[in-house]
């Protein structure tokens, strides 16, 4: 009961937090200078919220129209059905989705699925260890999610479990967005600074924070600085770098190690590794990021959109492809375990037993509203299951 208040007093706060914002805005040019300070307080104040904004717009953007370029004949034409109409056929349109959402109360739910903090300084990133949120839900985290939306998916377009009622247009904008939001290196980040959310520093002469500098600053900076101000411009130039100079590399961004749909645990290993290494190096508290940061830390941000538009496109691909496959493929959709023992290692939905680990294999859906829904092996009610389960 004390977790439900306390979610719905945060909840509650960032509703007013958005509402009064668009108010006023709405009358920006009458304020006075009281007024343009508090709502610039107000900002500042979102931005401190954890994992705002993902990539940003132009980055979730980026990654998907890469993936995009990479996405079979199969593929595109599945993604394509599945997309809301507003999209207009292209899956780029709405990869910022799951920003846009989460500040309202309905899907207040999947704040923690954007991100994983992971122990201060120990730079390496373990499932069982890191993906719970604050409460101690496990497997609420971005690479618990990735693994949630990818067996949806799977298991909708295979035809299993025809008893579960899956929103598949859902499932996909989400996966696009998570596998975008694990790429980030400080999405995988800290737990003690919450991924640099609270790291103030200056980028020039703004001040602002770590995780946001990431999350858009050295995006915006390029922009202006490279390409004119044009993504497009940007993503042509991250296209030529896949193809000229990491094209060697692209097999081993596409495959996961036996025989995968997708693997989120290794990407979240290789962000833990590079937040350490670029993302908190020389950016203390109170520090000025300036052209030395920038310049050394572009290419690490544009691989990294590159990685994720690669890669999306490869599970994509795997997920929607209609050749005949083995059963075991389900299997597959699981992260590796010792000796093939699901029960060695906490999964999808570790919360749902207490934080135990169990056999079932069982994905949480996509919670539209809490409901009784009845499994092969047991029920679940939105008391032991504060996700809920099913998506309509």
């Amino acid at each position: 009961m004390e977790i439900f208040i306390a979610e719905t007093r945060k909840a509650y706060l960032l509703f007013r937090l958005n509402w009064t914002l668009r108010i006023q805005l709405m009358g920006f040019g009458r304020m006075g200078r009281h007024e343009l300070l508090w709502i610039g307080r107000l900002l500042v104040l979102m931005q401190l919220v954890h994992g705002v904004i993902g990539w940003g717009k132009d980055g979730h953007y980026a990654v998907c129209k890469i993936a995009e370029g990479y996405l079979t004949k199969d593929a595109l034409a599945t993604v394509r059905e599945l997309l809301p109409d507003l999209a207009g056929g292209e899956l780029a349109s709405v990869c910022s989705w799951p920003d846009d959402i989460k500040w309202y109360y309905k899907w207040h739910w999947t704040s923690p699925l954007h991100y994983v903090d992971t122990p201060d300084f120990k730079c390496n990133y373990d499932y069982c260890r890191d993906c719970h949120d604050s409460y101690g839900h496990k497997n609420s985290c971005v690479t618990g999610a990735i693994f949630n939306y990818t067996k949806q998916l799977f298991s909708a377009n295979r035809g299993y479990g025809p008893q579960l009622s899956y929103n598949l247009t859902e499932a996909l904008m989400f996966l696009a967005h998570y596998i975008g939001d694990v790429h980030q290196p400080l999405h995988v980040g800290f737990l003690g600074d919450l991924g640099g959310n609270t790291i103030t520093v200056r980028w020039y002469r703004r001040k602002t924070n770590l995780h946001h500098v990431w999350d858009t600053m050295i995006i915006d900076s390029a922009l202006k600085t490279f390409y004119r101000s044009d993504l497009g411009v940007m993503i042509q130039a991250i296209q030529r770098n896949i193809t000229d100079d990491w094209s060697n590399d692209i097999p081993s961004w596409e495959t996961c190690g036996h025989n995968q749909t997708v693997c989120p645990n290794l990407y979240a290993s290789e962000s833990v590794r590079l937040a350490c290494k670029f993302a908190y190096r020389n950016a203390t508290p109170g520090s000025t990021l300036e052209d030395e940061y920038f310049l050394s830390r572009l290419p690490i941000v544009e691989k990294r959109i590159a990685q994720g538009g690669i890669r999306l496109a490869a599970v994509l691909n795997r997920l929607f492809n209609y050749e005949p496959q083995a059963a075991e493929a389900v299997e597959n959709l699981l992260p590796h375990y010792p000796n093939r023992n699901v029960s060695s290692c906490c999964v999808w939905p570790g919360q749902t037993q207490h934080g135990t680990c169990t056999d079932d294999g069982h994905f949480i859906d996509t919670p539209i509203q809490m409901m009784l829904t009845t499994l092969k092996t047991f029920v679940l009610t939105s008391e032991q299951n504060p996700l809920g389960l099913v998506s309509t």
